[in-house]
């Protein structure tokens, strides 16, 4: 059984590690790494300016997380005024534990279904790694709304239409993993 919930600062441990096995997978597989990150993210949960959520398993604990933000959150540089306009969620930031079960997915649309039932009409994201665009786009069904190319990074933008997702609950329950 998983839920998401609001990450206290008590998770930071959990988050720092579970950063730091996503980062070692990747790396073993040639894809960079995030390991630096480990620190700076797991110092985000629990800071009330930051909404750092948590995806738990009732026996494994803590295996995602994910930042949501608001609208407000879009950056000028990356959607256009329009786009900022229209209501939406961000997802800022998602790591997993590494598994077979494509929890990435589980909070993805557990953040579609939020969006939807808030009266929201998108969920956007972001990622600097192509390959996981890609990977965005043809298995979780993300449009690739542009790529820019900023002076250190180049970012992939991309966007769902918030929508209720009625395997959630399953999904959730571990049914359909």
């Amino acid at each position: 059984m998983y839920r998401m919930r609001e990450a206290t600062a008590g998770d930071a441990g959990s988050i720092a590690g579970m950063v730091r096995e996503r980062s070692a997978w990747l790396s073993a597989r040639g894809l960079g790494e995030c390991e630096a990150a480990a620190e700076d993210f797991a110092a985000q949960a629990g800071n009330p300016d930051i909404p750092v959520w948590v995806l738990e398993h009732e026996a494994d604990g803590v295996v995602g997380c994910t930042t949501v933000l608001g609208t407000e959150a879009l950056p000028a540089w990356g959607f256009t005024e329009d786009e900022r306009a229209e209501s939406s969620l961000f997802l800022a930031t998602t790591f997993t534990r590494p598994n077979p079960h494509r929890l990435g997915r589980l909070v993805a649309w557990w953040t579609l279904d939020r969006a939807a039932v808030e009266g929201r009409l998108w969920v956007r994201r972001g990622t600097a790694q192509e390959r996981l665009s890609r990977y965005y786009q043809e298995t979780q069904g993300w449009t690739l709304a542009r790529v820019v190319d900023l002076e250190e990074v180049k970012v992939f933008l991309l966007q769902r239409r918030a929508e209720r997702v009625p395997a959630l609950a399953d999904l959730m329950a571990g049914r359909g993993l």
